[in-house]
């Protein structure tokens, strides 16, 4: 019997959700070094949770359903996943001997705060736990071993969970056909279902489409690439993990809660004022108004800091 206290945390949401919440894991490993943590995501992620070495094991759970045989009883459970009632009430139905949460007592909620420090923060102050740093979003996951993929590859990212966050394709395949006049090697990807937009983005540009690919993979794809063009969406913050260059595109959300790092490998586009609904079934309209032209400009600015890096050895 494993008599190791345990911590049960809830982050059961997708693949940018589980990134940016890395280094709150991180800091709750540094807390508690002798407990065993458990993680309450996805059945798809779990294996990228086991791989960035935070957590000791995984039970499923999404969104806000109940959880899959979760551990009864921990010492402590841990709320990274809103700050409402509903997730709250996932937790405490486990009977945790202490709750760690936003609200109802505990930290409180910032509106404009990062997603990555918010939770980071929750940690600190709950436990509380003064004095660990906060580690960074990039470096949190390791690649995948063993990926056989493409290198120095440029990636036009066409999905997104909500067509709010969907760049209009006739665009992406406008700068696809510039990218590739430009020298790059230019690969259409898509997310799970979206494999039919991105071979009709690839057909209309003349470039290849990256085929059906498990997340390893494309995680492995994205680390290897030489420059990443998505919305906001898993893929962004895949690439800013492995510090890809990459040039995201913000529609009905603030780059402020959900970009990357100030760091000029990574170019944001952005022209709205973040009261746009991120579940919309229309593209939002502050993101028809990036024009194919700004994405080629940001383009070119993340690949010259990149190899500016490179020649400095950063």
């Amino acid at each position: 019997m494993n008599d190791q206290p345990v911590v049960l945390v809830l982050r059961a949401l997708g693949l940018g959700d589980l990134l940016t919440g890395l280094p709150a894991l991180s800091v709750l490993r540094e807390a508690l070094p002798e407990h065993r943590i458990v993680l309450a995501v996805p059945d798809g992620l779990a294996p990228l949770a086991m791989l960035a070495g935070t957590v000791d094991e995984t039970v499923h759970g999404h969104e806000l359903e109940p959880l899959v045989d979760p551990p009864r009883r921990p010492e402590l459970a841990v709320d990274l996943h809103g700050n409402g009632p509903l997730s709250r009430a996932l937790l405490l139905d486990t009977r945790p001997g202490r709750l760690v949460a936003f609200g109802n007592g505990g930290p409180r909620w910032r509106a404009n705060e990062h997603e990555a420090a918010r939770w980071c923060r929750l940690i600190i102050e709950g436990l509380p736990a003064p004095g660990i740093p906060v580690p960074m979003v990039a470096g949190a996951l390791p690649v995948p071993p063993d990926m056989l993929v493409p290198v120095g590859a440029t990636l036009v990212h066409c999905g997104a969970k909500a067509t709010a966050r969907r760049w209009p394709a006739e665009r992406l395949a406008a700068v696809a056909i510039l990218l590739s006049a430009a020298g790059h090697d230019v690969l259409i990807t898509g997310g799970p279902g979206e494999q039919a937009l991105a071979e009709s983005i690839a057909a209309a540009s003349g470039t290849r489409s990256a085929g059906v690919l498990d997340l390893p993979h494309l995680m492995a794809l994205v680390a290897r690439a030489r420059l990443v063009v998505s919305g906001d969406t898993g893929v962004a913050h895949v690439a800013t993990n492995y510090r890809t260059p990459s040039v995201v595109l913000f529609g009905p959300v603030s780059p402020a809660g959900w970009g990357p790092p100030a760091d000029p490998r990574h170019q944001v586009l952005w022209h709205g004022d973040g009261t746009g609904d991120p579940h919309g079934h229309h593209p939002d309209p502050a993101l028809l108004r990036i024009t194919v032209a700004e994405v080629m400009a940001a383009c070119a600015r993340a690949v010259t800091h990149a190899d500016e890096g490179l020649a400095h050895g950063a």
